[in-house]
């Protein structure tokens, strides 16, 4: 008996290995992917501008960064205390405005490196959903808290994603015409804007990537990972969530990444990706007796293994 409905994957063209670096722009999800690569000690570089939802935030972070617009007292402001961006998370946010503005800019410095030397860019849109500043006349890619009254609300269409999607495309290309360009969508599900509402916009994100995948059907360098799909087909049980009922758990994550590992990772770097596996969990090993001489080898043979490892990647650090 089958009991499960699965979605038919088969390996990409230009898969990830130690040589690739990456960069992760997005929503949540894209967190979950980008701390399983960080784990596995692959070259990362994930939201600099911390997690970003909606396509229109994306486009404005990678149009600014190839532009290289650094960003001016103007565009910041002050609420209870601490200094804020519309165009950030507000995990950038800082007590001290040039703190956030130093920030910020070197957020843009660091997006522009990445932008230009990354082989693989992974864009995950998690809503369709966005919010204009009344007085700004601006789309923000986070609200802060600020009151609802500020902000009129507006559901992006799937020609107005298509657009956002196809000029991000077009900065990328213009800096790094040979980056692979994944699109996934999260599965996290927004319900604080409905239940009817976010199927909605999930669908209009959905239409759009197709839409592009459609018009960019012959390129090797555009390519999609059902994250979404795999969770609402596949993993169709609420085991798989968090106590909040939205957020996949861990187990769903370990199984997302297992699909996307088959999807996009080569296969010769799954034999390093086990040494760094064992590697880790040997570091992670508490011993009842530090000191005993069986310890004390287990630690130099660690030692020994990471030593050899870094002959082959320079670039991997344990510490």
């Amino acid at each position: 008996m089958k009991l499960q409905t699965q979605i038919s994957l088969e390996p990409a063209s230009g898969q990830i290995d130690y040589s690739s670096r990456i960069l992760l722009l997005g929503s949540c999800f894209s967190e979950n992917i980008g701390k399983k690569l960080e784990y596995y000690k692959f070259q990362t570089f994930q939201n600099p501008f911390g997690i970003l939802f909606h396509p229109l935030a994306i486009e404005n972070l990678v149009q600014r960064t190839i532009e290289g617009k650094a960003y001016q007292q103007d565009e910041i402001f002050e609420r209870d205390g601490i200094w804020r961006c519309f165009d950030a998370h507000s995990e950038l946010s800082s007590g001290f405005k040039e703190e956030l503005l130093k920030g910020l800019n070197d957020a843009i410095f660091h997006t522009a490196k990445a932008l230009k030397e990354s082989s693989h860019i992974i864009i995950t849109l998690g809503t369709s959903w966005v919010y204009e500043h009344k007085e700004r006349n601006a789309i923000v890619a986070n609200c802060h808290k600020v009151p609802q009254k500020d902000f009129a609300k507006k559901l992006l269409s799937p020609a107005e994603i298509e657009l956002s999607l196809q000029n991000v495309m077009a900065l990328i290309q213009k800096v790094n015409p040979n980056a692979q360009i994944i699109f996934t969508i999260s599965p996290v599900r927004h319900i604080k804007d409905g239940f009817v509402e976010n199927q909605r916009s999930k669908a209009h994100l959905i239409t759009a990537i197709h839409s592009v995948l459609s018009s960019r059907a012959q390129s090797k360098e555009l390519a999609y990972f059902p994250s979404y799909e795999i969770l609402m087909d596949e993993l169709r049980d609420y085991r798989f969530y968090e106590k909040d009922m939205v957020h996949p758990n861990e187990l769903a994550v370990d199984y997302i990444w297992e699909k996307f590992s088959k999807v996009f990772i080569s296969e010769a770097s799954l034999e390093t990706m086990q040494e760094v596996k064992s590697i880790r969990q040997g570091m992670a090993h508490r011993p009842f007796i530090p000191d005993s001489e069986k310890h004390q080898l287990f630690l130099k043979n660690l030692k020994n293994r990471i030593k050899e490892l870094q002959k082959k990647l320079p670039f991997i650090d344990f510490s």
